[in-house]
């Protein structure tokens, strides 16, 4: 069924064998907020038989290897949607009418020319498929007016091509995992440090088409920083981008096909600066009296130049449920607001840093915490995905959602999207944030709400996220930071560029996949 054994569960995140019930404390405070209503999932659930002519499946297995192209139920399972939670919520309820009708693997750049050719001529839908970790309904492509859909999936496209330890770059394909990356990177004494919450499953290629932006993005920054090159094969042809450190040779077309979803071509290799692998790492707590006076303290080491590799701070209230700590969840958090700084590199590098980063946070007010609140966040990085899947399973309905804004900007939108989610979603809703990544000139919120699951819990989604994300774009800020457009903010993200903006994007969609094969119905207002 697969080459690849690191598969997540169709309607739950991750491998279901790393999650586990929650903890006594967390479920105490669930109890006590929401009451406990069990809904269990359909584990398995099933899929329509597929609608691909058995022509053009032989033609498929023609041009790529019988054994590359796959129709049975489970792998058309595991390719069906992301890990939105609508996407979970049908899932959960047995429905995946949208699984595409068959699964196709190519083994390089070629074969996916190639699937691209044979998409055009027979008027198919061609989603592309990496770790399958979208949130934004980037996934569930249109099927009306196309003869079927197809999952591209990247899976077999898992090489380090190429490693220059002069310029201290690497050449990688689309379809390494995070944590395959890092260790053939690893073999070479290197790393690229990009550990976004889905670095366990999410793939190189999703990482560059999503604009994807890890958790030590303060030292190392958001993936499209680190892509210096890139090769992606699109239904009109291949484009090679990239071919210097810095260029004024007109506006940086890499930059049409990161963050594209997809929908302009498919990435089959980038070339990302790497660096050496970390001789120390320490990650320390600080205590804030209030989240303005923490994020304060973020806005005057980012304009004095002295982020840490990793920094983040939560608000009062997710830090006094401790979900900067997911295995202690409902335990008794810290009073104020917890901040985790992250130091990596070399020991005198660190030392040195870590000095004059703690100089700076004592002197506006922070109290050091040590050690130990870093390394249980560290512990715990990865793991909060899976609360999500518990809490449904309990009744409890709960979304994630971020975005960016201007320092100046930022009590506006963090006032303005804690309210619309509380009037809409009624009494009793918990709203909590972190500030998850920092600039010199702003920083991204992320949200996390929970509330009682409604008879109808794609409706109540519905109705949040549309006042959520109204609440943002009063406020002035983008719909997304670094979870990608997709579906869910195609509306908005309209807005946010205006009519020329979607223009351009139609022009180049029109130039790069004339026939609109390629994630129809995805990013593009």
């Amino acid at each position: 069924m697969s080459v690849d054994s690191h598969e997540m569960h169709p309607s739950r995140w991750g491998d279901p064998a790393a999650a586990g019930p929650l903890p006594d404390s967390a479920r105490g405070l669930i109890e006590l907020a929401f009451g406990l209503d069990d809904r269990p999932a359909v584990e398995h659930p099933s899929v329509p038989p597929g609608r691909l002519d058995p022509r053009l499946l032989d033609g498929l297995r023609d041009l790529i290897g019988a054994e590359h192209v796959l129709t049975d139920d489970e792998t058309r399972r595991l390719r069906t949607r992301g890990k939105s939670t609508p996407d979970l919520l049908r899932a959960r309820a047995g429905e995946l009418d949208d699984a595409p009708d068959a699964v196709v693997r190519p083994g390089d750049h070629d074969d996916v020319a190639a699937v691209l050719a044979f998409a055009v001529e027979h008027d198919l839908a061609v989603v592309p498929f990496g770790g399958g970790t979208c949130v934004t309904g980037g996934l569930a492509a249109t099927r009306e007016g196309y003869a079927g859909v197809l999952s591209l999936d990247l899976v077999r496209m898992k090489r380090l091509l190429d490693v220059d330890e002069v310029s201290m770059t690497a050449t990688l394909e689309p379809g390494l995992r995070g944590p395959e990356a890092e260790a053939l990177l690893a073999e070479h004494g290197l790393m690229l440090g990009h550990f976004p919450q889905s670095f366990e499953y999410a793939s190189i290629g999703g990482f560059a088409a999503t604009r994807s932006s890890g958790q030590s993005s303060a030292g190392y920054g958001r993936f499209d920083s680190m892509v210096v090159r890139l090769t992606a094969a699109t239904p009109t042809g291949r484009l090679d981008l990239g071919a210097a450190p810095a260029s004024a040779a007109g506006p940086d077309l890499r930059q049409l096909l990161l963050g594209s979803e997809g929908v302009f071509g498919v990435i089959t290799a980038v070339t990302v600066r790497v660096r050496h692998l970390p001789e120390t790492t320490v990650y320390d707590g600080w205590r804030w009296p209030s989240f303005a006076e923490g994020a304060a303290a973020m806005r005057t080491l980012a304009q004095a130049g002295l982020l840490p590799t990793v920094i983040r701070l939560s608000d009062e209230a997710e830090t006094a449920i401790n979900l900067a700590r997911p295995d202690e969840i409902g335990s008794e958090g810290a009073a104020g607001c917890l901040m985790i700084a992250g130091h990596e590199g070399p020991p005198a590098a660190v030392a040195a840093r870590r000095s004059a980063i703690g100089a700076v946070l004592a002197g506006l007010g922070g109290t050091d915490l040590g050690e130990e609140p870093g390394r249980s966040w560290v512990e715990g990085r990865f793991r909060a995905p899976y609360l999500r899947d518990s809490m449904l399973d309990v009744g409890v309905l709960v979304e994630t959602l971020e975005t960016a804004t201007w320092w100046s900007n930022l009590d506006r939108l963090y006032t303005g999207v804690k309210a619309a989610l509380e009037q809409e979603l009624g009494e009793g809703t918990i709203v909590l944030c972190h500030i998850s990544h920092v600039y010199e000139t702003g920083c991204s919120l992320y949200f996390t709400v929970a509330a009682k699951e409604g008879e109808d819990p794609l409706a109540q989604w519905d109705a949040a996220k549309t006042a959520a994300s109204e609440a943002i774009a009063a406020a002035g800020a983008t719909i997304t930071h670094h979870h990608a457009i997709g579906t869910d903010h195609k509306r908005w993200y309209g807005q946010e560029i205006g009519d020329r903006g979607v223009a351009i994007l139609r022009a180049v969609k029109a130039e790069l996949d004339p026939t609109g094969i390629l994630n129809p119905g995805v990013l593009i207002p």
